[in-house]
């Protein structure tokens, strides 16, 4: 996204990329080759993040507040934060608990990667049952030598060369001679799935046609329940699509806009669950200098109205883990 960047001074950057620089996770390659040890992350400097976790000890002990930080007093579980200068963005520190959050890592492995979902794997292996599952056999996804018939091939079935792959034993997977890629390696490169409604990555809008189901019950009233802070009293959001990003040590989405839907009147809502982040949020131009945050498991982000319109970017680098769910309006306000 910012290769033509890379040789540029920071002079030259955006306001936004330089703060994508500021917070991207470096290594120490000072140390000897023959050393073996894991190279070590070098140190961020990170006084000027904002750290809600910290406020809302502060506020709930004495009423105080930071300049600029506004609380909603709502109805959840946990006070609502706003910014005077990002109308429209909210935080909810340790909104979800760690009972919710363990059961959505779970189901984040489990269940959310199964057909007719869709992974980042669809466009090399076509729908893959039970990749955690096969993982924990130690199981290895192998290439059939036979093409699937054309009237099997259809909108979900991404796979280029049209051959079917199966989970296999290793024993199995030794006796042919095929391609094959071990589940747990499957896993750690898993990246994102979608619930509900397709997103087509390549078209950039949601694909009507292909096969979905609904997203869960239980997590679109949790996001129903979380949208209430950024929606008028009276007004209903009904979630019928979602992307849940894996992210891993070092991971990053490069800044933008969440712009597919052709209404913006409802809010993204986002929630957080593994490892701790920074997440930048900036203006509507990448001239816009951003503001840091620190992102944990169990938190929430709300963006509507004006916050929309704001770029930004989550930097998973303190931790190695992260799943990140992003629930969105419903089709009728989908790009078709």
């Amino acid at each position: 996204m910012y290769g033509s960047e890379n040789n540029r001074d920071d002079s030259e950057r955006t306001a936004f990329r330089r703060a994508e620089k500021k917070y991207k996770l470096y290594y120490d390659n000072n140390a000897s080759s023959k050393n073996k040890k894991k190279k070590q992350p070098k140190p961020v400097d990170l006084t000027e993040v904002l750290d809600f976790r910290a406020i809302l000890e502060c506020y709930l002990r004495n009423g105080a507040l930071p300049p600029g930080v506004i609380v909603l007093h709502d109805n959840f579980t946990s006070p609502v934060f706003s910014l005077q200068n990002r109308p429209g963005f909210y935080f909810i520190p340790g909104a979800l608990t760690i009972e919710k959050q363990c059961s959505l890592i779970k189901e984040s492995l489990t269940d959310f990667p199964q057909p007719p979902n869709r992974t980042n794997h669809n466009a090399i292996y076509g729908p893959i049952q039970d990749v955690f599952g096969a993982a924990k056999e130690g199981k290895v996804l192998v290439e059939d030598n036979s093409p699937i018939p054309s009237s099997e091939t259809g909108a979900d079935i991404d796979n280029g060369d049209c051959k079917e792959w199966k989970f296999a034993t290793q024993k199995e997977a030794s006796l042919r001679k095929c391609k094959s890629v071990s589940a747990s390696a499957l896993l750690r490169k898993l990246r994102w799935s979608t619930l509900g409604l397709q997103f087509d990555w390549s078209k950039r809008n949601y694909d009507m046609s292909l096969p979905h189901n609904k997203i869960p019950e239980p997590l679109c009233e949790l996001a129903k329940q979380l949208a209430k802070s950024a929606l008028p009293a009276g007004v209903e959001f009904r979630p019928e699509a979602a992307i849940v990003n894996y992210f891993g040590l070092g991971d990053t989405l490069g800044g933008h806009l969440d712009d597919m839907e052709a209404d913006w009147s409802k809010p993204i809502v986002s929630l957080s669950l593994g490892c701790k982040a920074i997440f930048l949020l900036g203006g509507k131009s990448r001239e816009d200098t951003p503001l840091a945050m620190f992102l944990r498991s169990g938190d929430v982000v709300l963006m509507a109205g004006d916050a929309r319109e704001c770029f930004h970017v989550s930097r998973f680098f303190l931790t190695t883990r992260n799943w990140f769910h992003q629930c969105r309006r419903g089709s009728s306000n989908l790009h078709r």
